[in-house]
Order: structure tokens, then sequence, then C-alpha cells
């Protein structure tokens, strides 16, 4: 198997170039309706090309939520698997959203789906959830390492009801989140520029600054645009650790399609006003 340049190194790379921006694809009903398409295979295959186009050699990262996808079966399937292909052909990494999670021999078989460099679905990172216990993580860490991949753990999430679990206090007196955060962190351990295994947390939470942040690895941030946050508050969320963020934009860039030259530029504005957000700070 073909071992790419790490994740961590990449990604840095591209955040540099491109500016740290995600952009998610994600082709709700509501979104299909209001570029005038059909919530059908039809108005997701178009929907898809547009958005590839659009974003493949404009931004840093994509990050389509398979879900979307998989609701319309195999053919949905197979849009999604022409889109990872055309994106990562043209240089733009792709963070498959399936936020798998599961032990032994089907979290690897989750992990052999995404981040393993002969599937169809092979993608530059994926997003899973550690709430089997961290550990159950492991077959798509040692896969993800093996094939240059990376990960996106589900540590602080922006959805209130994530909170019951990630701010639970462990016997040691460190709650949930904290850990995934330390767990991260010795995952990245002495790598530059920085590591392979990133975190999901909010852009919408606030202050930040009893965590640690500092996991030597990105931190993925939804929350940018619909849903309230701002590239202004990242420094005040994420501290010293903005520089590492790649800040998640959905509906607040998709909402000016179906033109690919508005997204483009609706991208391109996002991505101006995150670097500058975090240089200034």
């Amino acid at each position: 198997m073909t071992v790419l340049e790490p994740f961590g190194a990449r990604l840095r790379r591209a955040m540099d170039e491109r500016g740290p921006l995600c952009v998610g694809i994600d082709p709700h009903a509501a979104l299909l309706s209001a570029w005038g398409l059909n919530d059908d295979i039809d108005g997701l295959e178009r929907f898809t090309r547009i958005s590839v186009e659009a974003l493949a050699d404009t931004v840093a990262v994509v990050k389509p939520q398979s879900a979307f996808f998989e609701r319309f079966g195999s053919r949905g399937v197979a849009v999604l698997e022409r889109a990872v292909v055309d994106l990562r052909a043209a240089g733009t990494l792709v963070v498959m959203d399936a936020k798998r999670g599961d032990i032994g021999s089907t979290m690897a078989a989750y992990a052999e789906t995404f981040l393993h460099k002969d599937s169809p679905l092979f993608s530059d990172a994926l997003t899973v959830s550690p709430y089997l216990g961290y550990g159950s993580l492991k077959p798509a860490v040692d896969l993800a390492r093996e094939s240059g991949a990376g990960l996106f753990v589900l540590a602080l999430t922006s959805n209130p009801e994530g909170g019951e679990v990630q701010h639970a206090v462990r016997a040691d007196g460190r709650n949930v989140g904290a850990t995934m955060l330390a767990h991260l962190a010795e995952e990245n351990a002495g790598e530059t520029p920085m590591g392979s295994f990133g975190a999901v947390v909010g852009a919408t939470l606030g202050d930040l600054s009893s965590y640690d942040l500092d996991i030597n690895g990105p931190l993925l941030a939804p929350g940018i645009g619909a849903q309230g946050a701002t590239p202004a508050d990242l420094p005040g969320v994420f501290g010293a650790a903005a520089r590492n963020v790649v800040p998640n934009a959905s509906r607040a860039v998709l909402k000016a399609g179906p033109s690919v030259a508005a997204l483009r530029e609706a991208s391109v504005r996002f991505a101006d006003e995150v670097r500058s957000a975090v240089v200034a700070a």
C-alpha cells in the first residue's frame, strides 16, 4: 500500500496555501430545493457536481456528509465516491464526515472503508466517535498511520446534547471531553508541523480556556455561519490553538449556490476572514 505524506503535514500546507477553511457538502432536502433541484438521485448528482466544480481547486478541505448520500442507497454512494476522487485529484483534502464508532472487527471494517488506499471511498481523514472508549478507535488509528490519513475525534461538539457525555467527570476529576483531547495529544506527540489526529471542537462553545486545546493537531470547528459563530470569534474560543483550527462552514457557503462563481466567492471570502482573524490574534 502506497503511503502518503502524513495528513497533518498535508493539512498544514493546504491551510497555509488556500486558507484555513473546511466547506461541508451537505445535500439535505431543503438545500436541494433552494437550488431548484429535486430531492432525488438526479438532484443529488447535480448538486454534488456543482459543489465539486466550485470547491475542488479553491478550498483547503471539503467535508462531505456521508449520510446525505447514503440515504439514496448505492446510487448515492456512487455519487459520493466520484466526488471524493475528483476532489482529491484536484488537490483538495477530503474529510469524510461519517462519525463511525464501534469495536473490534467492525471498527476495523469502517476504517478500511474510508482509510484504506484501495477503497473507492478513501479519504484524507475521517470523523469518528470515541464514546465506546477511546481504545475502541485503535483499528482506525493504526490504519490512518499506515496510510498517511488522519482522524477527527468528537471531543467537545457544538450540539447541546453532547454535554451530558462530554462534560461528565471521571473518577480522576477530568471530564470526558478533556480526556479525549489528552489522548489526541499523546497520538500527536513529536509530530511536525503538526500531528494527524484532530479533535472536533465547536466554534459556538465560547471560552474554552479551561481545556488544553494544544494537542499538536488540527481542531475541526463546526458552527461558523448558520449556527451563529463568526471567524472573529475563533481567537476568543480557541486561544493560542487558533492557528490549528479548521473552521467548517456548510450552509453559509452553500446558500450561495447553484452558481459556481458565487460558491467560489463565498468560500474564498470565508477563508480570508478566518485567516485575518487568526493572524490578528
